[in-house]
């Protein structure tokens, strides 16, 4: 073997294994920084109205009257729903926009929560794709100190009909595929399956673990674990 046959093989073998790491790490999850999160150690939360950038109306109560679940099993306590509403009714505020703009420290003087989590909804309901029809709920959020101001962790999760295990059977052509998705559409505004998504894509949103979720709450056996 030559001299530049041999750094020409030599030169080809870095390449290679440059493009490996570099698609290593451009594949590896990305670790959200908890360190104020860790600090903060908030035990309350208060889940507030989610902001609705949606035409359905019913999306704000579909997404609020799930999003509590997976907080409490990841260890935390959560104020209820109900009081929490009732709480801001008799002060006048009704509406995600207006809850939302109510300053962090004003917060937890009301309710004693040490975080507040802010959501918005950015899908919610039947998507029709010509030959196919699903539902879809999309939502991102932040969990914010209420002591402080400080954002303590954001994220956001989508979840779509067919989690559901929902079978509408095979497609038979295309005239076939178009009914069905008509019918596929029909059949989930009827059911509100967009209900049920909305309990996935809560449960994706706000569980604790993993790359990118909470951290546990100081109620959950793996409280200090993650």
């Amino acid at each position: 073997m030559t001299m530049t046959r041999f750094l020409s093989f030599r030169l080809i073998a870095a390449l290679s294994v440059l493009f490996m790491l570099t698609a290593c790490v451009a594949h590896a999850p990305r670790q959200a920084d908890y360190t104020a999160f860790r600090n903060s150690k908030p035990r309350t939360i208060v889940v507030l109205p989610p902001i609705n950038d949606t035409a359905d109306v019913n999306a704000p109560y579909g997404m609020l009257s799930q999003m509590t679940m997976p907080l409490a099993e990841g260890g935390y306590y959560v104020v209820p729903v109900v009081e929490m509403e009732e709480t801001f009714r008799h002060n006048g505020l009704t509406t995600p926009n207006d809850i939302q703009s109510v300053a962090p420290d004003k917060l937890r003087q009301i309710f004693g929560a040490d975080a507040a989590v802010y959501t918005k909804i950015t899908q919610y309901g039947s998507k029709y794709m010509v030959v196919d029809s699903t539902t879809v709920v999309s939502a991102s959020a932040k969990l914010v100190d209420l002591r402080s101001g400080d954002t303590l962790w954001q994220g956001s999760a989508s979840a779509t009909g067919k989690e559901l295990g929902a079978n509408f059977g095979a497609n038979t052509g295309l005239i076939g595929a178009l009914v069905q998705a008509a019918v596929k559409q029909v059949a989930h505004t009827l059911t509100d399956e967009a209900h049920d998504v909305a309990g996935l894509t809560s449960n994706k949103l706000l569980s604790s673990g993993g790359p990118n979720g909470l951290l546990y709450g100081p109620r959950s056996p793996k409280y200090g674990t993650d």
